[in-house]
């Protein structure tokens, strides 16, 4: 028996899931090279550590990583760490997403580091901190990055109308952080109205949720396979195979239990340490779920540099 019927055939008329899919129905949608997954590894905050990582992955386990996210902040990086990043994604056909640097961890304002911090998460304090955080990606993509990571929903509408108007690049990807707290169909229904091309929710939801997730919207989806203590520290190695089968197209995030906290500067130790946990997920997504198609690198819809 379900109970609210009449509710649930509304949402059902907004394009939204009637409810969580308890029956985990296997996602038929794929990456346009029609694979169901790729790898992304996040906290890769030195070009240090970034070269460390795909190097060991492939070298040592034979596991490509498709994609980096740097989350220390273009403002805080030199133009030669930023060219050096470009280079290695460009050098093994990787994905780069660097996030934006004006955020509320880096302003003056303290409600951020107040007990209701939470609800303000890395979002944009005024309009000047807008023009700001667009002067920070317009930065990074003159150098030819073409991955952003956004943290404020105003923010990522703005991007994406630049975009359309020609004012930032048309093939620019804009990638939602978990730090948006989106957890529902209806946000990510939202957000991807908004401009998202990949959507990251926040890390402890369970596989019902997420396969009603995947039913709301077709972007890809960002999920976190296992976290750093400071974010709750979920190592989720066997949930990852159903992820891919439920949730395919979907970004396994992967590798953060190896250092402390996001938003760290990592070494090429760190690098080596995040390798080993993206094989052991990869692993057992492999001895599992062996028919997965993981994505080769340098594809055509990749975010890889210019």
């Amino acid at each position: 028996m379900m109970f609210y019927e009449e509710t649930r055939k509304q949402m059902e008329k907004l394009g939204l899931p009637s409810g969580d899919r308890y029956d985990l129905p296997t996602s038929t949608k794929r990456f346009p090279d029609g694979a169901q997954f790729r790898i992304e590894c996040p906290t890769v905050n030195t070009p240090e550590c970034m070269r460390a990582l795909v190097e060991t992955a492939w070298k040592e386990y034979g596991v490509h990583v498709n994609k980096i996210d740097e989350t220390y902040g273009i403002v805080r990086h030199t133009t030669k760490d930023i060219k050096e990043y470009i280079a290695i994604a460009k050098d093994w056909g990787v994905e780069l997403n660097m996030s934006v640097g004006p955020r509320a961890v880096y302003d003056i304002g303290a409600t951020v580091h107040s007990s209701q911090g939470v609800r303000v998460g890395y979002r944009l304090r005024g309009m000047e901190n807008v023009i700001r955080a667009i002067e920070d990606v317009k930065r990074v993509c003159d150098m030819g990055v073409r991955g952003i990571i956004c943290y404020d929903e105003g923010m990522l509408w703005v991007m994406d109308e630049l975009r359309k108007a020609g004012d930032l690049p048309s093939d620019l990807k804009i990638k939602l952080s978990a730090h948006m707290g989106a957890c529902n169909p209806a946000s990510f229904k939202l957000f991807e109205k908004l401009g998202a091309d990949t959507i990251n929710p926040i890390r402890d939801l369970t596989l019902e949720m997420l396969a009603a997730l995947r039913e709301a919207v077709d972007v890809p989806i960002d999920l976190h396979t296992d976290n750093p203590p400071a974010s709750g520290g979920f190592i989720r190695t066997y949930d990852a195979p159903d992820m891919v089968r439920i949730v395919s197209p979907v970004y396994l995030k992967m590798g953060n239990s190896a250092v402390a906290a996001h938003g760290m500067k990592t070494s090429a130790q760190d690098g080596k340490n995040m390798a080993a946990q993206v094989n052991r997920i990869h692993e057992t997504i492999m001895t599992y779920y062996p028919e997965a198609k993981q994505s080769e690198p340098g594809q055509p819809d990749m975010a890889i540099p210019k």
